[in-house]
């Protein structure tokens, strides 16, 4: 019998069934791969007794939610993170009052290498301090930061390479607000409508969600024909999100723990609704954070920090206005920022104080949240980005 001209059996014998057990872990290995997702964790770094290193990279099972440790990088305050669409590099603001001796925090940007490592590349300053929230444009040319107690919103042109270069425009906010956080104006969040022609900036600290034209060739923001939508005082304004089908925007306020509900239309905002966030009769001391709708646009959910809680709605398809469902304990202490993962299966939540991240499943009929039983041990988590 030639060489070229083995038997089956003989083929088997003589090595097949390691190539073909070789081939059978390759393939399994890819299915283990596929079903992983990657997460990034943004943390504060700054403080007696904190251990962050910076932005921690984690994998998760997207059937069981469990999540593992992966890689890190060091950064100063990357306390909010975003990834451009192409989910090929990584921005990170950098939350401090001065950068370089100079007042004014900055962002930092990153390559995402393949496995998903960060690869630093480049830092420039935001000119506000207390950089807090940042957007990308859809094309990956320009990038938007709110920069907290500066008050202002700064817009830094983003290269082909993902770096990004010098702040090109600035747009500083005025005014205060009647409580002791409104002392001056707090450029908390800023996003992009759905054409990209608008950007939408929640203030925390004159109750009003600005609206700005934006030209994504000249890189400028001027203002809206309606300049700016005005929230009940003392809401103070924090995050911001847009339902899938564009026509309606959420309002998580953090200083009396409400949700508003407005209509979008083409750059302008229309208040339709304000609720409470906290349970009916709950008096103590508690403060929104985050705010985000389910990719199926039937709920809503926000974060409670003090009652330490996720509150869930239910969005009316005609009207838009949350209906209360439940609130869920975060099995931790000051949750602050949370995300759905990609296949809508799961919601995670980032426990500032307690240095943990809690797993819950979603039931896609109800809305409501149940706990996973997973959860991950990470110094002061801030933000979480799923790639």
């Amino acid at each position: 019998m030639s060489k070229n001209n083995l038997s089956r059996r003989r083929f088997l014998k003589t090595g097949g069934l390691a190539v073909t057990g070789a081939l059978l872990l390759s393939n399994h290995a890819r299915a283990r791969q596929s079903r992983e997702l990657t997460l990034y964790v943004g943390t504060y770094t700054l403080g007696t007794s904190v251990t962050s290193e910076g932005i921690y990279v984690y994998r998760m099972n997207s059937d069981t939610g469990e999540l593992k440790m992966f890689s890190s990088i060091k950064s100063v305050n990357p306390s909010f993170l975003t990834l451009d669409r192409s989910r090929r590099f990584l921005y990170a603001v950098n939350e401090v009052p001065e950068f370089e001796g100079k007042s004014g925090g900055a962002v930092s940007a990153y390559a995402i290498e393949p496995g998903g490592k960060l690869k630093f590349l480049n830092q420039q300053a935001s000119l506000g301090a207390d950089p807090c929230h940042l957007t990308v444009d859809r094309k990956r040319k320009n990038l938007l930061v709110a920069n907290y107690t500066g008050g202002n919103l700064a817009l830094l042109p983003i290269h082909n390479d993902g770096t990004l270069g010098p702040v090109a425009d600035l747009k500083q906010h005025e005014g205060s607000g009647p409580k002791q956080q409104q002392n001056g104006p707090h450029a908390h969040c800023v996003i992009l409508d759905p054409t990209e022609s608008h950007a939408l900036a929640a203030d925390l600290g004159i109750d009003r969600v600005m609206i700005y034209r934006f030209n994504p060739a000249t890189r400028k923001l001027l203002p809206g024909k309606q300049p700016s939508a005005n929230l009940q005082s003392g809401a103070g304004p924090r995050h911001l999100t847009l339902h899938p089908n564009g026509r309606y925007a959420y309002v998580i306020n953090e200083l009396d723990s409400t949700m508003t509900t407005l209509k979008y239309n083409a750059g302008t905002l229309t208040t339709v609704d304000t609720t409470s966030t906290l349970p009916s009769g709950y008096s103590e001391t508690s403060y929104c954070a985050d705010v985000h709708v389910s990719p199926s646009g039937r709920f809503l959910y926000g974060s409670n920090r003090g009652h330490n809680s996720i509150v869930v709605f239910a969005i009316d398809q005609r009207t838009g206005k949350p209906s209360l469902v439940e609130h869920v304990s975060t099995q931790g202490n000051w949750p602050r920022n949370f995300v759905i993962d990609p296949t809508g299966k799961f919601l995670l939540v980032a426990n500032q104080r307690s240095d943990n991240v809690v797993i819950f499943r979603i039931d896609a009929k109800t809305g409501r949240l149940t706990p996973s039983g997973q959860s991950a041990t990470i110094p002061v988590p801030v933000c979480l980005k799923f790639a």
